[in-house]
């Protein structure tokens, strides 16, 4: 488990630095904006890396199951996770109109699929994972708030919008046959 929290604490930790504008302004002074960026990548690789390695020898070897998700809870998850997909879609789609009702539509994503993800599992690793990711996107939108982005704007339906719809879904019924080869667990 400590890997994993490591893991969290380094990738998460990085990605918030985006949100302390002082501190990263002065980082990329003393680094220049490649060094800075290169120095984010590294570490973010690094934690991501930590995370995927301590969440797997957590499940192998250290597992606590706290609770058993009711199976009730399963449609529930499955529309969070679609959302989730087509929101973040939306995020690499023209601008429309579901990029602008949520404004940024990767937190919305992260978000939805850590919420997703902490009703579909009752084990002490994934509301560690899923309850940290749930909790920094939640502080990012307050910090993005907090400086006055106002994120994507408001706007019509577009093709933008029938991209993100159209990616989203197939990438959600993709997940049914990829989740049990990517992360070793078939969808319930």
């Amino acid at each position: 488990m400590m890997l994993l929290i490591v893991g969290l604490i380094l990738f998460l930790g990085i990605h918030t630095l985006t949100t302390l504008r002082g501190p990263r302004a002065v980082l990329i002074d003393r680094l220049g904006e490649g060094g800075y960026k290169g120095l984010y990548s590294v570490i973010a690789a690094i934690g991501l890396g930590l995370i995927v390695w301590g969440f797997g020898r957590y499940r192998a070897d250290d597992y606590v199951q706290i609770w058993n998700p009711p199976a009730a809870l399963r449609p529930v998850v499955h529309l969070l996770m679609l959302f989730a997909f087509v929101a973040l879609a939306a995020t690499y789609s023209p601008a429309g109109k579901i990029k602008g009702l949520l404004r940024h539509p990767m937190l919305v994503a992260i978000k939805a699929w850590a919420l997703a993800h902490l009703l579909a599992n009752g084990d002490l690793g994934a509301l560690v994972l899923f309850g940290a990711f749930l909790a920094w996107a939640v502080y990012d939108r307050i910090a993005v708030k907090r400086r006055g982005d106002p994120g994507a704007r408001n706007m019509a339906l577009t093709w933008g919008d029938a991209i993100a719809v159209g990616v989203g879904i197939v990438a959600f019924i993709a997940m049914f046959w990829l989740h049990p080869l990517l992360i070793g667990l078939p969808i319930a």
